[in-house]
């Protein structure tokens, strides 16, 4: 199915200056086109749209993925531990076992991906942290934390953010909606 993403204004992410009106239909997993919103739903009118305020851009790399995901414990909303990550002598405390530890990472990147992060930098190390990671559709991007993330441009992978000040939100990795703010 073609869904047309569209924003107050679009960045590439390729150099090239911000697209007011700017859209992004995508086909699948894919990006299919880059341009103005009235271009791509007149040459794609049966595409769902999707009208976002605020601006498309390729989404953000966290540079801390070891930390926030393996060394730092996200509280399941039922425990007794409050409702912000653990560090420190409060993680020691815990019984950390592998389920645990992938319980969090799950919701560790439940967090990342609310604030338009589409790719973490590793290497992680736990497998269960790695699975999360894998099966949320983050990338693992080893290496300087430098790395730019691909830009919006026909055949890339469709995985972006939408930011409308000051918060994400949506965050969209390979076509999928993983977080919508409403």
């Amino acid at each position: 199915m073609l869904t047309i993403h569209t924003a107050d204004q679009l960045l590439r992410g390729d150099g090239e200056p911000p697209l007011p009106s700017g859209a992004v239909l995508v086909d699948g997993r894919a990006i299919a086109a880059v341009g103005a919103y009235e271009e791509l739903t007149a040459a794609h009118p049966t595409a769902r749209v999707r009208r976002w305020p605020g601006v498309i851009t390729p989404g953000l790399l966290n540079p801390h993925g070891q930390e926030l995901l393996e060394q730092t414990y996200h509280p399941d909303p039922r425990e007794d531990l409050g409702s912000e990550p653990l560090t420190g002598e409060a993680l020691s405390a815990l019984d950390m076992t592998e389920a645990r530890w992938g319980a969090s990472a799950r919701r560790g990147v439940q967090r990342l991906l609310a604030q338009g992060t589409v790719a973490v930098t590793g290497p992680l190390r736990r497998p269960t942290v790695i699975d999360a990671v894998h099966r949320s559709g983050l990338r693992i991007q080893d290496g300087p934390t430098g790395a730019v993330l691909p830009a919006l441009v026909p055949g890339a992978d469709a995985t972006f953010a939408i930011f409308a000040a000051p918060e994400c939100v949506a965050t969209v990795i390979k076509g999928r909606l993983l977080h919508r703010r409403r």
